[in-house]
């Protein structure tokens, strides 16, 4: 009988050395742009104005251009807000959770999802905003300051605006964590720097960053501090969005598994947004040996689990509603699956429910082409499943006269372009003037990722272990 220790792929592939992953992210940075990053830079402003122009006639004309009606008073807009904060949930736990418990496997990945967070988070912050209709009268209706309208202050009891204090918080903080981990990356392109504008700029973000112990030191206490003060904002923030919800009376809504069940949803949402982007990256930058297979399948068991979650949770609201013996509960879940929005709903259960489940299937899971149209298929699962939240709860009410049936508008449809080209738009010019993988990180793991002790596969009863001086040799090679 043969024992066969199984030992992880390595995080780091190709032999690499400091100075190679040194040249291999720098040189993103330092280049010339691409033709394909051009293109994309173009589409996405292209996004960006098309949507600008509808978002510019709503704002001008009032917010009667979206297809909102009596009934269906939120829609579309508070649809998006919830997706876009779900995206943004992914870069915080990759980096603060994952960096709490030592998982190395995040090193190449987080600091793209953490850029991805700052701007997914900038979407979701425009959503409430416009759905004022009059945005510049915001901070006096939103934010508890002393107003002009005199002694008028904001419903601290309104779960609305704990999403003001929640979200500006995890912002902030996410923000923060971002920028701390740059700091000695800018220093290493400052460093290289060849024109005088490159070194003050870079300069000027590497905040006089100078390599020494002291200066290493103080930055893990940071990164730890933040990461701590990020872990619960995780669980918070996305709890604190369904309390919108949970915390109405309306059928649908005032259920109280919403809060675990929209958290594992913004994780599984978010798990999914940071693998199409990252498969992306890792083509247009040729970055497969430090974005390798292993990365892929860790984040596609991430998915696998938080979707089953997400699943369960679709099943106990259908047999709660059951359980509970209330016939207007018991109809709008019934209304969802068979009324007029059951094409909505399912294919949220589809794509959901069905669709992650392929990723226990290790050449699925392991796939690039299945990855990335699975991560697709799972993002617009959970738009749908926040259409289905919010749309089918509110176009039948108690009284049937008050029924109807929301259709978008081209003005809905643009302004959510208008997102999508914001997003783009910023993630695009991060990745070109911005280290996209955590150079730092990356060498931490880099020793151990290219021993071909770490590596191999050794049948522990067959094969003699190694003798010391053979050792050393396969660690310097």
């Amino acid at each position: 009988m043969q024992i066969v220790s199984e030992v992880r792929e390595p995080l780091v592939t190709g032999g690499k050395t400091h100075k190679d992953v040194t040249e291999d992210i720098c040189k993103q940075v330092e280049g010339a742009p691409s033709p394909a990053w051009l293109a994309s830079l173009a589409a996405s402003l292209l996004a960006l104005g098309v949507g600008g122009y509808y978002l510019g006639d709503m704002l001008w004309n009032g917010i009667g251009r979206w297809g909102l009606n009596k009934s269906v008073q939120w829609a579309w807009d508070i649809t998006n807000f919830v997706w876009w904060v779900g995206i943004g949930h992914a870069g915080t736990l990759i980096s603060a959770i994952l960096l709490l418990f030592r998982q190395k496997w995040r090193t190449s990945i987080n600091r793209a999802a953490e850029a991805m967070t700052i701007f997914a988070v900038i979407c979701a912050l425009f959503w409430p905003i416009a759905h004022m209709g009059r945005p510049w009268i915001g901070p006096v209706w939103a934010f508890p300051l002393p107003n002009t309208y005199g002694s008028l202050w904001v419903n601290f009891n309104s779960p609305l605006l704990w999403d003001v204090f929640a979200i500006g918080t995890y912002f902030s903080v996410s923000l923060l964590f971002w920028y701390v981990g740059l700091v000695p990356d800018f220093a290493t392109i400052r460093d290289r720097a060849t024109s005088k504008i490159s070194r003050l700029m870079y300069g000027i973000l590497s905040l006089g960053w100078d390599g020494s112990a002291k200066s290493w030191m103080h930055y893990e206490a940071v990164s730890l501090i933040l990461a701590g003060l990020s872990t619960p904002l995780v669980l918070s923030v996305h709890t604190i969005v369904s309390f919108d919800f949970a915390t109405s009376v309306i059928p649908g809504w005032h259920t109280t598994i919403f809060p675990p069940y929209f958290v594992a949803g913004a994780i599984f949402s978010g798990f999914a947004m940071v693998l199409t982007l990252m498969l992306i990256t890792r083509k247009v930058y040729h970055l497969e040996d430090y974005i390798t297979i292993e990365h892929i399948e860790m984040m596609n068991i991430i998915i696998i689990v938080t979707g089953s979650i997400v699943g369960i949770a679709y099943t106990t609201e259908l047999f709660i509603a059951w359980y509970s013996g209330v016939e207007y509960e018991q109809y709008a879940f019934l209304n969802r699956s068979t009324g007029p929005y059951w094409w909505a709903y399912w294919s949220m259960m589809t794509c959901n429910v069905i669709s992650p489940q392929l990723f226990w299937i290790k050449k699925i899971r392991t796939s690039l082409m299945w990855t990335f149209v699975l991560s697709i298929v799972v993002n617009i699962g959970m738009w749908f499943e926040r259409f289905v939240i919010i749309v089918t709860s509110l176009h039948r009410d108690y009284l049937p006269s008050s029924w109807t049936y929301f259709i978008p508008t081209m003005h809905d449809v643009g302004t959510y372009l208008f997102t999508f080209g914001l997003f783009f738009t910023f993630f695009f010019l991060f990745a070109k003037f911005f280290p996209v993988i955590n150079m730092a990180e990356v060498k931490a793991v880099l020793k151990e990722s290219n021993s071909k002790v770490y590596r191999a596969r050794r049948t522990l009863v067959n094969e003699p272990l190694p003798s010391l001086e053979e050792t050393v040799v396969e660690k310097e090679a």
